[in-house]
């Protein structure tokens, strides 16, 4: 457990009984995104592959007092223009009632500070171009956007296409 700065607040690596929490927060990010359609996850698929034996990705949650607020889940990435590792955060969601207290902040300065710690060269995440509110909170706290760079996604019936022309 890691007490912050923010009163009140602390954040704890996720352990396996936090599975259906952490499928909550999936959810609840999802509709917020107004992607709620596209969420497959289950309590199976996560528990195997951020708590099994090859673990895919880690996990933090932000408590208020003892209540479970927001999350984090993030993997290592690699630069090969530096040659080091690098955190990219896939999710970062706190519930709306507890926005505007500096959870948010605060969990991004965690993952910033285990970043350094990992001898990272860089901490990445995505955001949709809509989401006004999460673009002005990660510029003001240093991120840049990139309008360079477009992400690419295969997925589905593309993937298994791709792959078999192999």
């Amino acid at each position: 457990m890691i007490s912050t700065s923010v009163r009140d607040f602390f954040i704890k690596p996720a352990e396996k009984s936090d599975t259906g929490l952490i499928l909550y927060f999936i959810r609840q990010l999802a509709v917020y995104e107004r992607l709620n359609h596209e969420v497959t996850a289950t309590e199976e698929k996560l528990e195997r592959y951020l708590f099994g034996e090859k673990r895919m990705a880690e996990v933090i949650i932000g408590y208020y007092r003892d209540t479970p607020v927001g999350f984090a889940l993030f993997f290592h990435n690699f630069s090969t223009f530096l040659a080091k590792p690098g955190i990219y955060l896939e999710d970062l969601f706190v519930l709306e009632e507890y926005r505007g207290k500096g959870f948010g902040k605060t969990m991004l300065a965690y993952l910033a500070r285990l970043a350094v710690e990992r001898d990272c060269g860089r901490m990445e995440w995505a955001v949709l171009d809509w989401n006004e509110p999460s673009i002005e909170f990660y510029k003001s706290m240093g991120s840049i956007l990139l309008d360079d760079w477009t992400i690419n996604r295969v997925t589905g019936d593309a993937l298994n296409n791709l792959a078999g022309r192999f």
